[in-house]
């Protein structure tokens, strides 16, 4: 546990240096900080269930931003406070265009908010501030993030009653409802649902077109839908006969534009496949822009795609396997290193000898030096080890 700090003399009676004691302390917890704040927004509304495919990374963004700004308002004090960053105001127009109700984005905020404040008199505490020091501090913060609120309120409502209704914008806001399971009317969206689909996302300039063009060449019905503002294009090739997955991953490769992502899901049939296909597809998009792939089917990335959504796990199999070799020597660059031979050759000592260009014993060495590292035997751990290598590849 942190030992309380000792506040410096002079602090008691500078208001300034007491701010910039208490945000430096917080900053030192800012991690531990955005994980709560994230878990307790998730908890709200979970972010997830939005179709949107950027919205996720969006709204993590704009979480981080918004603990930034308060620690920023919480050094330079009321007179030099910093203006609402643009991102945060960004965020609720997203909100709006994706139909988060307010209600839900200003929980989010007062739950932050209450977690801020948590953090903040809990830091204090264990400066030992006293309590006429605190609450003029308190009460200040109070007073911004009212501002805070009444800004996000007001950007949000701007963007519900200006936004335009046109035909794109109807399909949009038709495919958001039935990604969520809701029932509406579909001629909205000139597109047969009880048929054989296959999703796509793709993501960068000339999305849209690409997707058009692939749709051409395999003589397959298009939907797609592309979010406002962002190259960012949600897409269903649809038609009487299944559509493998692989002939399309192969079209869009032959078409695809440099700096396109696509990311495709599996066949599906009906209006459930129609969610299942796009859900997938959804999930694999972040690996491919990882990994700079063009092109990415889900079948090959399926076990990956639903560990990286998973917060805690990630984290769990970073501080399991990860973090432990980075103690070696080298930062753990000849354990990764011998690890990801030795996964490539099937876990075959010979093959990964070889392809290292060491002898045996060299690689036998370097297993049980990590297993010393790891504190378990590699024996039961292979799995989880490949996953948590994959995931950081």
């Amino acid at each position: 546990m942190r030992q309380p700090q000792q506040r410096g003399k002079g602090t008691a009676s500078d208001p300034r240096a007491l701010r910039g004691a208490l945000a430096a302390r917080l900053r030192e917890r800012l991690p531990e900080l955005e994980r709560a704040v994230t878990t307790r927004v998730y908890a709200i509304s979970d972010p997830r269930e939005v179709a949107d495919p950027g919205y996720l990374q969006g709204l993590n963004e704009a979480v981080a931003a918004a603990i930034e700004y308060r620690l920023g308002v919480l050094e330079a004090g009321e007179r030099q406070a910093p203006a609402v960053p643009a991102v945060l105001l960004a965020q609720a127009r997203l909100d709006a265009r994706d139909g988060v109700p307010l209600d839900a984005v200003l929980r989010r905020y007062f739950a932050g908010n209450a977690l801020f404040g948590d953090f903040l008199v809990e830091e204090a505490e264990r400066a030992e501030v006293a309590s006429a020091e605190l609450r003029p501090l308190l009460a200040a913060q109070a007073t911004f993030v009212e501002r805070l609120i009444a800004a996000v309120s007001e950007e949000h409502a701007r963007e519900a009653e200006t936004r335009p209704r046109d035909a794109a914008e109807r399909r949009r806001a038709c495919v958001k409802a039935l990604l969520a399971g809701e029932l509406v009317e579909r001629s909205e969206l000139g597109y047969e649902l009880d048929a054989h689909h296959l999703a796509l996302i793709a993501k960068g300039e000339g999305a849209e077109e690409l997707v058009r063009q692939v749709a051409v060449s395999l003589d397959r019905q298009l939907l797609a839908v592309r979010r406002e503002e962002e190259p960012i294009v949600a897409a269903w090739l649809g038609g009487l006969r299944r559509l493998a997955a692989e002939k399309a991953a192969a079209a869009i490769t032959a078409a695809a534009p440099e700096r396109v992502f696509v990311a495709v899901g599996e066949p599906a049939e009906g209006l459930a496949g129609w969610r299942f296909s796009h859900h997938q597809a959804k999930a694999a998009l972040p690996i491919a822009e990882r990994r700079g792939a063009p092109v990415l089917r889900y079948a090959d990335v399926a076990v990956l795609a639903s560990i990286a959504r998973d917060d805690l796990l990630v984290t769990s199999l970073r501080r399991l396997y990860l973090e432990p070799l980075e103690r070696g020597r080298d930062g753990g660059k000849a354990a990764r290193e011998t690890l990801r031979a030795y996964f490539e050759a099937g876990r075959n000592i010979s093959s990964t000898a070889a392809a290292l260009g060491v002898d045996r014993r060299t690689v036998r060495n370097r297993l049980r030096g990590i297993e010393e590292l790891l504190g378990r035997p590699l024996t039961g751990s292979l799995a989880d080890l490949e996953i948590a290598l994959r995931l950081d590849d």
